[in-house]
């Protein structure tokens, strides 16, 4: 399953009353891991910056006057969209820029059966609040601190770890599941109470390592001192 974590950054609240996109910022999930593979590019509004949206992004009329227009990477960005689902935080406001931006360039606009609004997620999960991408991380315990703006891929990144949470929690992605009844899987019984047997998924791209050798070394030598019966043993 194919989805794209997705964020923008724009000139304003309306796209009608003449705001426009600046930026767009997707991340690949396949199966809800995140791939490595990205979609990030900022976008000439043809207009000046209001100060309220600089604030915001911290994006200058100056910076964006040498980014392509949205009419110039309008194909690449369906492309990379492709059949996926967007996963957005409050879709409204970001599915009506996209839109809007398609629509005046000929092309295609994106179905609301296409995208996962994570805002009603949350408001559905956590019904008294409040459900601000800033505040999940806060419930979820996600570092945010990067944030000190805006920024379309960065909210993206932050969002696809918020979206996990959101609906099941990191223990989803592991695929390990505790089995409460004797089941069959693949011709395998389990016992009630066991892990029972899972397929893994491979990543299509493989991540870089996170621990340093002698982390991992380190670790080696903690497990072979808990014991040939240690439970690290039927993973490692």
């Amino acid at each position: 399953m194919r989805e794209i974590s997705f964020d923008t950054e724009t000139t304003g609240l309306n796209p009608r009353t003449g705001d426009r996109l600046v930026e767009i910022g997707g991340v690949e999930l396949i199966n809800h891991v995140p791939t490595g593979n990205v979609y990030h590019v900022y976008i000439n509004p043809e207009r000046d910056m209001p100060e309220e949206a600089f604030r915001v992004h911290g994006l200058s009329a100056e910076f964006l006057s040498d980014k392509p227009l949205f009419a110039h990477i309008a194909d690449e960005f369906l492309e990379f969209v492709g059949d996926a689902t967007l996963v957005i935080h409050n879709a409204a406001f970001d599915m009506g820029f996209i839109n809007f931006e398609l629509e005046k360039v000929g092309r295609r606009k994106i179905p609301n059966s296409q995208v996962i609004d994570t805002l009603e997620i949350a408001r559905r999960k956590h019904p008294t609040g409040p459900n601000s991408l800033d505040a999940l991380c806060s419930r979820y315990g996600i570092d945010n601190s990067r944030r000190i703006k805006h920024g379309a891929l960065l909210d993206a990144e932050i969002l696809a770890e918020v979206y996990l949470e959101l609906i099941g929690g990191r223990q989803t992605a592991l695929g390990l599941v505790l089995v409460e009844e004797e089941i069959t899987v693949s011709g395998i019984v389990s016992e009630p109470g066991q892990l029972g047997p899972f397929n893994a998924r491979s990543r299509p791209a493989p991540l870089p390592p996170l621990l340093l050798e002698q982390e991992y070394q380190a670790h080696k030598v903690f497990v072979e001192g808990m014991g040939e019966d240690a439970i690290w043993e039927k993973y490692r």
